[in-house]
């Protein structure tokens, strides 16, 4: 069974849970997961992104610490990593995950 590496709570560092959040991409993905259930395959998200660039946007996400990744056969499940972050950076994520849906009301308003 292929077996995708994560780091420790421990070896996560706020400048990298930062960084990867600093791209529109890569908060999108985490709203997506934030809203919806639990394990959703990649192909689930609707990127303006092509394969390649979104398999990278999830790669950083999860070695930066804020998803999980997991094979299902084939797919690649994620979830979001709430309770660690949440534990790790408390109301980092909620006030991230608040400020982009936010913006996206603002945004759907002005058009």
């Amino acid at each position: 069974m292929r077996i995708l590496e994560h780091p420790e709570p421990d070896k996560i560092q706020i400048d990298m849970v930062l960084s990867a959040l600093a791209d529109p991409i890569r908060r999108r993905i985490v709203n997506q997961l934030a809203d919806g259930h639990d394990d959703q395959a990649c192909i689930a998200f609707e990127l303006p992104v092509s394969k390649s660039t979104s398999t990278h946007h999830f790669r950083i996400l999860r070695e930066a610490g804020i998803i999980e990744q997991r094979y299902s056969g084939t797919a690649i499940l994620n979830t979001l990593r709430s309770d660690v972050l949440d534990e790790l950076f408390p109301g980092l994520l909620t006030a991230i995950i608040t400020a982009e849906r936010s913006t996206a009301i603002r945004s759907a308003s002005e058009a």
